[in-house]
This record gives C-alpha cells, structure tokens and sequence, in this order.
C-alpha cells in the first residue's frame, strides 16, 4: 500500500472499526458430557533482585527531578527490577518454582507466551521456545499472543481453558507465561504514567475447577486509540477522560456474568497502570473500600507488563488476604487499547 501524497499516517481507523463490542464470556467451557470450569491450578513468579531507583531510572532517559516526583509520589512507583539473566531463563525459573511441576509435566498440553512487545529478542533467538525445550516440554504445542498487549495474559488464560476443553481431556493443563524483559528503550516508559519493570508470572491452568475458579471474562478494544504512545494530544486526553468509565464497563461486564456487583469482591488483584487512575476507578464502581484493592507490590515492581495480577495473585495468598470462597478481580490493558477483566472464586 503507497502512502497518500498528504495527509496524515497511517491513516485513521474507520469509526465503524474503532471500537469492538463489548465481549462478556463466562468461565465455564463443555468438555464430553459434563462441564467443566477453567480454574488455576497453581501460580508461581521469577523477580529479578536487582533495585534500581526511580529517580536514577529516569534520570537515565533524561526526565527531570520534577517527572520523577511525581512519578513517585502521584503514581505510586518508587522502584524497578531487571538482571542479567535471559527472557528464557526467567520462563525456567518461573515454571520451575510451581508446585510438583516435575509431575505434572506430561499432563501439560500447550505452552502459551502473553507477550506485550511483539519482539523480545533478536533474530533468531527464540526464549519461549528455548525455556519450553528446557523445562522437557516438547511435547506441546507452543504459542505465543501479544495482540492485547498487557491485556494477553488475561486472554491466554481464557484461550487455554477453551483449549483443553476443546480437547475433551478433563485432566489435560496448559502453562501459560506472562512478564518480558525490556527489550527495548521504548519499552521501559509505556505512555506518559506507566514504568516497566522485569518479573515473570508461570500459570498453570487446569479445567478441575477446584479452586480459582474463572467466573467471568470480558474484554473489548478500543481501537481508535492504537497508536498506543504515539497517539496525538486530542486522543490522548479522550482517552484519558473515558477510561476511568469504559474499564468499569468492562468490569462490571464481568462481574455481572459471574452474577456478582462490585460491592461482592473481596479483593482486586490489578494491572500496575499507576496509582491515580485506580482510585478513580474504584469511585466509578462505588467501591468506597480502599482496602480492596491490592497496591502492595506497585511500588517496588512497577508495571511488570501482562504478569502484574499473576504476581500480586501470588504475593496476596501468601500474605492470607485471600480466603476460601473469596471472589477476586484480576485486570488487564493493553496499550492499544484492549481492557479486560477476570473474576475468580478462590
């Protein structure tokens, strides 16, 4: 396609292509004779130990003393992780660090990468690939998604559980990995409020339904917004101005698949978008409780790409926040803009 002689480019969506449908799926797939509910079998995360202050961070991309300010004390973040060790390595950790994993090897059937960035290495590396023939998973078939960028992980976890039970193999898992490395400078600042940070989520899902159940999903795409960081001023501040209210949309839409209101969560296990824009969500909700919502890890990881409700999942049952019967929220959105969300009974 040759570019028009005026004009701006790339040309813009057609309005009738912009935004998608609201998409509200609940979590319960057919398998046989019976159903089956997708379910996360166990959770486990690989976070890099090196500290790097948010001042010297963004000193390093020359923002001033000011940026860094608020980025501090408006958004939330104080801290970002990163080491040495390769994209495949980190996948290795992760998937190594789950219970009895070892044993459950051959019952994993697929292996799936959420990626935000649609490359994370150079030519011809390939992490996923390597991590899946060093964890002796051959055997199953390998994937990888990034269209919903940081909304993937969300999408891979849902796409798993329709697999499996696609494959009528009740006792068949998937393992799904969210997180990347930085592989890029312009992955390092998502946006104008967002820092990105290293940490690598291992999920394996399972269609038992035991416990963490998935309740509901829903998603939509926001595509008059996909020039992401290059939007222009004008997008920027719509989008601004509505995403408080469309990403309640979206998760009231899950919610109410699940048959739940915003006031029945115990919990919100978030995406690390920063800390201003959550607290005005959670007034579009009417959730006057800020104990809800699980900020513990925002700080010291900042946003770790599609691993951040994986993350704060793992961090949250430790900490006991998490009871029986609980029903908890995990969110994603992808620069895009793509915004889900999840409902889980734990």
């Amino acid at each position: 396609m040759d570019r028009p002689m005026s004009g701006s480019w790339p040309p813009p969506f057609p309005e009738s292509f912009c935004e998608t449908k609201l998409i509200p799926c609940g979590g319960v797939s057919r398998y046989l004779n019976g159903s089956a509910l997708t379910s996360l079998e166990s959770v486990a995360t690989y976070l890099p130990e090196n500290h790097e202050s948010v001042a010297k961070y963004l000193a390093d991309y020359g923002m001033s003393e000011r940026d860094s300010r608020i980025y501090q004390q408006y958004y939330g973040f104080s801290e970002v992780r990163s080491d040495d060790v390769a994209l495949a390595g980190q996948l290795v950790a992760a998937a190594e660090a789950l219970p009895h994993f070892p044993a459950l090897r051959g019952r994993i059937r697929y292996v799936l990468q959420a990626r935000t960035m649609p490359v994370t290495t150079p030519y011809p590396l390939n992490p996923l690939h390597e991590a899946r023939d060093r964890l002796g998973l051959r055997h199953a078939l390998t994937i990888a998604l990034n269209q919903h960028a940081c909304a993937s992980a969300l999408m891979a976890v849902e796409l798993a559980g329709r697999m499996l039970a696609d494959d009528h193999a009740p006792d068949g898992l998937a393992l799904v990995f969210a997180g990347e490395k930085n592989f890029t400078s312009g992955a390092h600042i998502l946006g104008i409020n967002t820092l990105m940070g290293e940490g690598v989520a291992a999920i394996l899902v399972g269609l038992d339904g035991r416990r963490d159940r998935l309740l509901g999903f829903a998603t939509q795409i926001f595509g008059k917004y996909h020039r992401a960081a290059d939007m222009t001023e004008e997008d920027h501040e719509e989008w601004s101005a509505r995403y408080s209210t469309v990403f309640s949309g979206v998760i009231k839409a899950a919610l109410g698949r699940a048959g739940l209101s915003p006031g029945d969560l115990d919990l919100i296990l978030p995406h690390h978008v920063n800390r201003l824009s959550w607290l005005n969500t959670l007034k579009v909700l009417g959730i006057r409780d800020k104990k809800v919502l699980y900020l513990d890890n925002q700080a010291s990881l900042a946003h770790c790409f599609g691993a951040d409700p994986f993350i704060n999942y793992t961090t949250a049952t430790a900490a006991g926040r998490l009871k029986p019967g609980d029903r908890y929220l995990m969110t994603g959105v992808g620069s895009g803009n793509t915004v889900s969300a999840m409902v889980f009974e734990h």
